[in-house]
Parts: C-alpha cells; structure tokens; sequence
C-alpha cells in the first residue's frame, strides 16, 4: 500500500531526496515486474544520483517542457528507463497507474527505451554512446548560440565508457570548453554479461577523462551528501565535468546487490515483494526541484519573420561540380538566423567552408569525428536549430547507427555527403562511396536527393532545410554542365524529363554523373534514328511513380537505369518499387558498380564500371533487339 502523497517543491532536504532515492529505486522493481521485462539493477544503482538532480539542482519547468531556459536531461544510458519514468513519477507528469500499467506495452509511450514520443525525452538512447554525443550538440547550441545558461545533464554507464564515441564525446567537450555540460557516469561495475572494462578502478576513468581535457570528479554515488557537494562544485566549474559514481547495480536489495547475473532482468514477484519490503515499502513523494529564473532567454531560433534567401545561379552550360553549388547554397539559405553548418575537417572538398566564411558564428569544425558529427546536428536540432552536416559520402558510414538513432529522436537533421561513386577517380575505393544511397533510403523517414546540376543542387538545399526527418544530398566531386535555368522547380519526389517525344522507344534514367552520361548515350542513339526519354531522377526518395510509370507505357516497359553506385539498394531499386505493382510493362537494364574499382581517370573507372555513355546506349540497343 502506498503511503500518503507527500510535496516538496523548490530545493528538497537530503532526508526527503535520501527517501525519494528510495521511492526510485521500488518504482523500477515495481513496473520492471508488472512488464515482465526492463533494467532495475541497472536504474537502482543511479537512483540517488538522480534524486539529487531532480531534487535540489536541475532547473526544470516540469508543466512547461518546452520552455527554452530549461535544463536538458539525457539518459545516455537509456536501458535504466525505469528509472527515468520513475522520477516523471516522482515529479508529477506521469501517473503511477501508467508507470505500473503502461512500462513497455504495446501502444503506450513509456516505451523499453525512451524515445521523444515523452515531451521531457530530448532524444531517443538505448544504443549505447549516443547520450553523451548528443548532449555536446544540445551544449553547442547553449554557449554559441543561444547564449543561455542552461545546464545539460547526461547520465551516463559505465559499460558504454568502451564505445570510442564517448570519447569523441569528451574531446569535443573539451574543444569547446563546454561548461555547461555535465556527464555523471553510474560506475556500477558490472555489465551484461559480467565485470566491466575498468570495474571499480575510478583512477583509471579519472585519468582518462584528464586526459581528455574534463575535469573528473570521483564520488560514492550512494551518499546524498556527496553527491550534492559534487553537482554544486560541477556546477561552478569553468569546462566539462565527469562526475565518476562508485555505485552498487541493485544498491537497496541485498540478495542482488553486485550480484551477476541479474543485468537486464525483472525481480520476479516474490523477489520484487521482498525487496520493496527491505526497502522501506512504496512511497508517493512529489517532489520537484527548481526552476529556470524568469529573466532567463526564451528565444527560439527562427522565431519572427524569416530573411528572404537568394539562391546563387549559374549560366546553362557553364561547368560546376555539385558540391560547388552545394556550399554557395548553404551560404545563401545562411541568412537564417536558424540555420547552422558542421564539418568534419574536409569543408574544403565538401564546401561548407563557403557557409563559413559568411557565417563563421554558427559553423561547428567536429574534426575527423564522424559520429560526434551527427550527434552534434541532433543536438542542435533539439534546440530547434537547421543543421547541415558534411563530410566525404564514404565516411556516413561510420556514423550509420547515429543516423539510424537520429531517426528514432525524430530529429530533423540535414546531410551532404560529397566524393560519391567511382567518378571521383584517382583516390581509389576507400574514398567512393557505392553504398550511402542504399544506406540513407533505408533509413526510417529519409528523403534522399541527388542532383545532377548546380541549380538543381541550390534548389534542393533551400527545399531540405525545411524538410522534416533525416534528409541527404549526394554531390559529386567533377564539375559538369549546368542543365537548367534559374527558374526551374526542384522538390522531393521530383523528376525531371530532359528528352522525350511521341517517337521514344527507350527511357535512359540516370542522376548526378550518369545523368549526363546518360543524356550521351542519348544522342548517340538519336544519331542512329533510336529516340530515348531521358529522366533525371534526382529524388531517390521519395521517387516520382508517376513519371517513371509514364515513361514506361510510352516506351514498351523498356527502361535503362544507370547509376554509380552498387548495384543494391540505390537508384535502380528506387524504381523498381515504384513500379512493383505490376501496372506497366517492364522490361529494365541495371548498369551499376559490380566489381571493386581501383585508382584511374573518372573517364576510365565509368567505362570500367559499365556505367558510361557507351555501355548506357549498348543496354539501350539490347532492350531493342
């Protein structure tokens, strides 16, 4: 039985937070057990860390969520959501019948892990390492750009201390001297599947994060008072701090208590009765902590009327590689105050650096830092700011699960991924990117462009800054003709026919460099008396269906598909999902990247590759015959 509701509002005393870690510690038992699933040793052992937090030092408007002078919560460790819905509990915003009756079922939204479906939940985590990359973004935008002097608070484990990403995570703290954040890692020693890396050896998380450039604070994460002297003392310090917690996974129930064993497992109800005993019994405390001051900023970025963006143009004709026109754009759309640009020290080749030069205030170098680069635009994008991102195409690789998580966080974050392909040339494979159009389609939401001119470039990057979700640009490195004039419409889930008659008999589809290869082959055809459509399907998604089925009733079903990439996933199966219904004649030829290239001309690697002029008007022939 529950005892009486019990308020403490404003700065709670240590005996009440040392009683609220308690009521903490039972909630979890309680809704892991009732679900038959979740994390309570993994949320026991953090308890009085947060009840310290919540209590006495995060400034939160608990009924006011998006109240932009709030502090900022983020579980790193995202498995300990019991005891996050636990303390919404505690704090008044979710009932105790929905923390029991709602933990991790079907249709409800205190989900396994937490995911902003929560208006309190910044970004989704779970996949160990993200927390802590994204808080920096949430810090960047604190201390650059909103000029606010909110805290970001991140909890953190001791187990994903393994990933590098919270390393990057740190670094970049330390870079920006991000002092404003503050990481508390729950050092509970034991991990899935046993003792962690560093187990209970505090000197050697100390040393490293030294070593990082953050200020480590080593405590006993179980004594309040303790705990209260390190916030206050993080609070005031001028950088980063880790506040390193010696903690016990299961602290409060001596028969798991540093047991093994018992990470990711729900007390079965016995257990979960006699712990709640040992515990001191279900309580309902109310207590929530202080507040932002009202004379803290609660400006929005892009609030007001918004500036008049005037996109670059170029003559028809003129040569001008895409990522060229890709770097002009963002400077331009830059007039927004909202819109901001990060790198990953290749803003030379991807041309952020033209949105630097104008804008440098709101330019972020992340380094050679893929992961923390995306994690930084979700951080701002939580803000409520319009980040692009770019780097080499190749390198979203190693960011994918960032990407994939971003999409989980429904943030809204923009993507320019250059270098794509074999036409890059010389560099050879490691730098070609054949996989990001496959990778990005599958991403949950995505819209994914690649255009084939500088005007097509600019009239996309204008469109994606206002497009909801993960949105990604393939730019190529070589410069081509400029196919269209200036007043030409370009919008996801577009295409745009360059050649077509009553006479087609074949329809050429290509995008960026095998467009105009494509446009090629085209001519060479017409010179033989073989009239070819040529589209250019420079959104691969969402991908024009309608066009695509057009084309292929005019032209008997016959249909070329060029593209620079391998052959999964990208250009060619754009269209044939959009054609799968089986309601036009299809008849279709996938030139596509089918062994690994080397180093060599772009002229070259497109030959070697199948994916030239030539061999787009031999597929042609093949269809005919």
């Amino acid at each position: 039985m529950a005892s009486p509701v019990s308020e403490a509002v404003g700065v709670a005393d240590l005996e009440t937070v040392r009683e609220l870690a308690s009521q903490l510690k039972v909630d979890s038992i309680r809704c892991s057990t009732s679900a038959g699933s979740g994390h309570p040793t993994s949320s026991m052992s953090a308890a009085e860390l947060l009840a310290v937090l919540v209590a006495r030092h995060l400034r939160y408007d608990w009924e006011n969520p998006d109240d932009p002078a709030n502090d900022h919560l983020i579980f790193s460790k995202g498995h300990a959501s019991p005891l996050l819905y636990s303390v919404y509990k505690a704090v008044g915003v979710v009932s105790d019948s929905e923390l029991i009756n709602g933990y991790r079922r079907f249709g409800q939204r205190l989900q396994g892990h937490p995911t902003p479906v929560l208006p309190w939940v910044d970004v989704a985590t779970g996949s160990l390492g993200q927390g802590l990359p994204d808080a920096v973004g949430v810090a960047l935008a604190g201390k650059f750009l909103d000029r606010s002097p909110y805290r970001v608070w991140v909890l953190c484990g001791d187990s994903e201390m393994a990933e590098g990403s919270m390393w990057e995570a740190l670094d970049k703290a330390s870079h920006f001297n991000l002092s404003n954040l503050i990481a508390i890692v729950d050092v509970n020693r034991l991990g899935q599947r046993g003792p962690t890396e560093f187990g209970w050896d505090l000197d050697a998380y100390a040393r490293r994060v030294e070593a990082f450039g953050c200020r480590p604070i080593v405590v006993d994460g179980h004594d309040v008072n303790a705990i209260d002297a390190a916030y206050t003392e993080a609070d005031g310090y001028d950088g980063p701090v880790v506040i390193l917690a010696r903690t016990v996974k299961g602290s409060g129930f001596s028969e798991i208590a540093d047991r093994d064993g018992w990470h990711g497992k729900p007390l079965p109800p016995d257990m979960a009765e006699r712990a709640i005993a040992e515990l001191g019994g279900e309580r309902d405390l109310r207590v929530r902590g202080p507040v932002p001051a009202a004379s803290l900023p609660r400006t929005v970025p892009g609030a007001g009327e918004r500036p008049a963006v005037t996109l670059p143009t170029w003559e028809l004709g003129a040569k001008v590689a895409t990522r060229k026109a890709y770097g002009q754009a963002l400077a331009a759309i830059g007039v927004r105050p909202d819109v901001v640009a990060l790198d990953a020290e290749v803003s030379n080749s991807t041309h952020s650096e033209d949105f630097k030069a104008v804008h440098p205030d709101r330019f972020f170098e992340l380094f050679i830092a893929e992961q923390q680069l995306i994690a930084a635009a979700v951080g701002l994008s939580v803000r409520g700011y319009v980040p692009f991102a770019s780097t080499f195409a190749a390198f979203f690789s190693r960011a994918y699960d960032f990407i994939r998580m971003a999409a989980i966080s429904q943030a809204d974050i923009r993507l320019s991924g250059s270098h794509a392909g074999v036409e890059i040339g010389a560099d050879g494979p490691s730098q070609m990117a054949l996989e990001d159009l496959a990778m990005m389609r599958a991403v949950g939401g995505s819209t994914v462009l690649y255009p084939s001119d500088a005007t097509s470039t600019a009239k996309l990057v204008a469109a994606m800054a206002d497009l909801p979700g993960i949105s990604y640009l393939r730019t190529t490195r070589g410069a081509y003709p400029v196919l269209y004039g200036p007043d030409e419409e370009f919008a996801p889930g577009g295409s745009k026919v360059l050649r077509s008659s009553d006479a087609d008999v074949v329809t050429l589809v290509g995008a960026g460099v095998t467009l105009h290869q494509a446009l090629a082959a085209a001519d060479e055809l017409a010179a033989e008396g073989i009239a070819a459509r040529v589209i250019d399907l420079y959104s691969v998604k969402p991908v024009d269906a309608a066009t695509l089925a057009e084309a292929a009733r005019a032209t008997d079903g016959r249909i070329v598909v060029a593209e620079d990439h391998y052959p999964q996933g990208g250009l060619a199966a754009a269209v044939l999902e959009a054609l799968a219904d089986g309601s036009v004649p299809l008849r279709l030829r996938h030139l596509a990247v089918r062994e690994l290239p080397g180093s060599g001309s772009s002229a070259e690697l497109l030959e070697f590759a199948g994916i030239s002029s030539t061999h787009i008007a031999a597929a042609a022939r093949g269809l005919l015959g």
